[in-house]
């Protein structure tokens, strides 16, 4: 495998300088190899969330290097961020992140928008993505009709209609009961047999044990970080 991700000696700091001074990412470095599976996973205030907008393109850091399938991120404009982060990773939120006066179908068409696809191919697109999660025939709900449950997996589609090569889950089993949340976690599963590089951020040690991979943030460090053999669900 090919490296994917990395980043040497990163970090993120606010306030810098001042005695209120935090740093949320305290010289992390890290490499994550094409088509891995990692829970990046700590409790609050460890820096995994910090971590998650870093590594999501979302944010930049203070100080270091992170390569991005071998593109210095740290060089790229806003507009060349966003494209990075609507062509190159699909996101999954804890709370969904639906526009309620969407649609079903038109949530998932939304990067679709962004990308400039024609209609046409962005309703194929779209229906192939509820049609892998169970949905495609609710595509003229809106979120507020839907169970929790049904709403990830709606995110899920809008996540991976674009068929990116990361997947970066935030807490994604987070608002959901344990059934519907081991659901998620073995589509997740799934994408990452079919070759997606999946990152799941969570606090839930239970949940991390599901990666192949578990990477242990604690006050903004690496603390421990090992592969393991996984049952998968």
């Amino acid at each position: 495998m090919a490296k994917l991700i990395t980043l040497r000696d990163v970090y993120k700091i606010y306030g810098e300088g001042l005695e209120s001074e935090v740093r949320a990412l305290d010289g992390v470095s890290l490499d994550i190899e094409r088509g891995e599976f990692v829970a990046v996973v700590g409790q609050s205030g460890s820096g995994k969330s910090t971590m998650m907008n870093v590594l999501g393109c979302l944010d930049i850091p203070t100080r270091g290097e992170y390569f991005l399938d071998g593109t210095d991120v740290q060089e790229l404009t806003d507009k060349e961020l966003s494209r990075i982060r609507n062509k190159q990773i699909g996101f999954i939120f804890q709370q969904y992140n639906l526009i309620q006066s969407l649609t079903v179908l038109e949530n998932v068409e939304l990067p679709l928008i962004y990308q400039g696809i024609n209609a046409d191919d962005r309703y194929d697109m779209a229906m192939a993505a509820l049609e892998r999660v169970g949905l495609a025939g609710r595509v003229k709900h809106k979120p507020a009709e839907m169970s929790g449950g049904q709403q990830q997996r709606v995110a899920i589609a809008r996540a991976i209609a674009t068929k990116p090569p990361i997947i970066m889950a935030d807490e994604p089993t987070g608002a959901l009961d344990s059934r519907t949340g081991q659901e998620v976690l073995k589509f997740l599963q799934q994408l990452n047999r079919e070759g997606s590089t999946v990152i799941l951020i969570t606090h839930d040690n239970g949940i991390a044990a599901t990666a192949r991979r578990v990477v242990r943030l604690q006050d903004g460090k690496i603390v421990e970080d090992h592969g393991q053999e996984v049952d998968w669900l």
